[in-house]
């Protein structure tokens, strides 16, 4: 009997139905099992994070409560109760909390007259490329505060030139020990313009903005009459 062209069409239909399955099946053979391996994978990654999350968020809020102890034992004139906790959490994986640990350290160790234990503590801290750089320049100023006597001035220079720019948060710190080094290397025409732009600097704290327009008058530079100046042009 012969076949009619619907027929045929019908026919064709079913064989490439019938390919189909068979390519399908032939495929979840070879790679079938490795879809589950890898859906399994992501599945124990993802319960891996949530877990590492919730647990890394529980350390912290220990790492809180202990630097919160030790601030409070070193109020109640407890050092020898602070320092062994604070000396731990100085290596704690928490940023945050190792800096703070080794500030407070650092103050102690100044407390009790140990520049070295002090200047080692803020050295962590301004090398802790973990930290904000604020934290870590409020580290190097007060590492060199506590050298200052000691080093070079030039080295003074060095460190602080970076931070003693009008607009920098430590500006008026920095530009004043700056200036004094200048003077130490007998450079007063370096000296002076720095003073002058820290006592023009609005930003700065009074207490240093007085003693650089004090200063910068010794050393022949009119703060008031350039600031007059400056607000007619």
């Amino acid at each position: 009997m012969a076949v009619t062209p619907q027929n045929n069409d019908a026919f064709f239909r079913e064989v490439d139905e019938e390919l189909r399955r068979a390519q399908m099946t032939s495929l979840w053979q070879r790679y079938g099992r490795l879809a589950i391996v890898v859906v399994a994978l992501g599945l124990a990654a993802l319960a891996g994070y949530l877990w590492w999350n919730n647990h890394s968020q529980q350390l912290a809020g220990q790492d809180g409560e202990k630097l919160s102890g030790a601030l409070h034992d070193l109020g109640d004139r407890k050092p020898e109760r602070a320092r062994p906790v604070l000396q731990a959490l100085a290596g704690s994986p928490r940023a945050g909390y190792r800096a703070a640990a080794d500030l407070t350290l650092a103050g102690m160790a100044l407390e009790g007259n140990d520049v070295k234990g002090a200047v080692a503590a803020y050295q962590r801290v301004a090398a802790d490329t973990k930290l904000g750089e604020p934290t870590r320049d409020a580290a190097l100023l007060r590492e060199t505060m506590a050298q200052f006597d000691t080093l070079p001035p030039a080295q003074v220079v060095e460190r602080l030139k970076p931070l003693a720019e009008a607009g920098n948060p430590w500006f008026g710190t920095a530009g004043e020990m700056v200036a004094i080094a200048y003077l130490k290397m007998n450079k007063p025409e370096l000296a002076g313009p720095l003073y002058g732009a820290i006592a023009k600097n609005k930003d700065v704290p009074d207490s240093i903005q007085r003693r650089a327009l004090e200063m910068a008058s010794m050393l022949g530079v009119d703060v008031v009459k350039e600031a007059s100046a400056a607000a007619k042009e």
